[in-house]
């Protein structure tokens, strides 16, 4: 396996010619969606109400609410978006949108850790119209997750080829595991759900589904934090008939490291979807595909050296944040005490491969603990925005938000 490690030394080496300058820029606007709450924790979209625009859901941990917000269009997108709160939910660490039983609803799956150790459906009105209106939403417990172990993520991902969508999920700490939960032929009768326990883990922070053999079915690529098993692996979908068995676990790299959020893009755009890995303390790993299972996966480690200082790695997601028509990083942070960065983006000059990667500003020293990121044209003027959330600033205020892309104006 070859490894790139750019370490202070090699640093030094490069001659000025191969070291691009440094590159600060100035924050890019902000705007507040929503900041109502406490311990916002991850941000997923998905379009519920058929406009053609994201909508967002995410839970607030330290608040213990889940909450859904509808994109207002693009004129208001600057403003406050209308939002409802589904439910009260303690310790919730993820939610995510899901048309959980078919109705053409758009429901609310949440994971919840802490003193709470369940997961909710949170089952959404039939009618559009009423979406906004806590009221109308029904929240309910599926059974078989019961004070079972503390939740952290969920995946809504068709397994066994009936009934309704599954559920891959996650979790951490002593029973922390990799596991789906298979619906029943009424996903609504809440004591029929299945667990099926596929992986022992410490703290699972990525689940991502993954065609990674290339034989027709979605298999599941994890990214573990903690624990003997740290590290990124995919877990092999046997097929349809023997989804209730073993899944092959595949190692693809980081054994023994905390591996943070991941994405999946092909940055060397070689027709084969690589992994890349928000590792602490500050490196991003991109791990390429072999394009054949059994083969070792290269891997090439990003030094995140900066200009101005950072926290420590929490996230990454891939996308032409220029307009260049090449893939860039965006690189999110925890521990970012200001006068620290704690949103950044990354490009390279001629190739992904370049030891040394430019590092660009996009949050300020402003907020501490940032999240899972989301790349989306939220403002419709063409180039991608990012979304994202914080958990640790020490006023209510900052919450759910987006940056907006100042591309037009550079």
């Amino acid at each position: 396996m070859s490894i790139t490690v750019l370490t202070l030394l090699q640093f030094a080496s490069v001659s000025a010619e191969e070291i691009p300058p440094p590159k600060t820029d100035r924050p890019w606007p902000r705007h507040v969606i929503d900041g109502s709450s406490r311990g916002a924790d991850g941000v997923r979209l998905h379009d519920v109400n058929n406009d053609g625009l994201p909508d967002i859901t995410t839970g607030w941990e330290e608040g213990g609410v889940t909450r859904v917000y509808l994109h207002p269009g693009h004129s208001k997108a600057m403003t406050t978006w209308p939002a409802v709160t589904v439910a009260m939910t303690p310790s919730v660490e993820d939610a995510v949108f899901c048309d959980v039983d078919g109705d053409g609803a758009v429901d609310v799956i949440s994971s919840c850790e802490g003193k709470t150790r369940r997961m909710f459906i949170h089952w959404a009105p039939r009618s559009v119209a009423h979406y906004l209106n806590p009221d109308s939403w029904e929240t309910e417990t599926i059974t078989v997750t019961e004070d079972r172990t503390q939740w952290m993520f969920a995946l809504p991902m068709q397994i066994d080829g009936k009934n309704g969508t599954d559920i891959v999920v996650a979790s951490k700490g002593k029973d922390g595991l990799v596991g789906w939960l298979q619906a029943p032929a009424n996903p609504r009768q809440m004591g029929n759900w299945k667990l099926h326990t596929l992986y022992k883990a410490g703290w699972i922070m990525s689940l991502a589904p993954l065609d990674v053999d290339a034989d027709g079915d979605l298999d599941v690529i994890v990214s573990d934090r903690k624990g003997e098993n740290s590290g990124v692996l995919w877990l092999e979908n046997p097929g349809a008939a023997s989804v209730s068995g073993n899944w092959m676990e595949h190692r693809i790299g980081g054994d023994g490291l905390e591996i943070m959020f991941l994405d999946i893009a092909d940055l060397d755009e070689d027709g084969h979807p690589d992994v890349i890995a928000a590792v602490k303390p500050n490196q991003i790993h991109w791990f390429r595909n072999p394009a054949k299972v059994g083969k070792k996966w290269p891997v090439q480690v990003i030094e995140v050296n900066q200009p101005v200082g950072m926290g420590t790695a929490k996230g990454v997601r891939v996308g032409d944040v220029d307009g260049n028509g090449k893939p860039d990083i965006v690189y999110s942070c925890e521990k970012a005490v200001p006068p620290k960065r704690g949103l950044v983006w990354l490009s390279f000059r001629e190739s992904p491969t370049e030891k040394v990667w430019t590092v660009h500003d996009i949050s300020g020293p402003e907020g501490i603990k940032y999240d899972r990121v989301e790349l989306s044209d939220i403002d419709g003027d063409g180039d991608l925005d990012v979304l994202t959330c914080e958990e640790r600033h020490q006023v209510v205020g900052i919450g759910v938000f987006w940056h907006e892309n100042p591309l037009e104006n550079r």
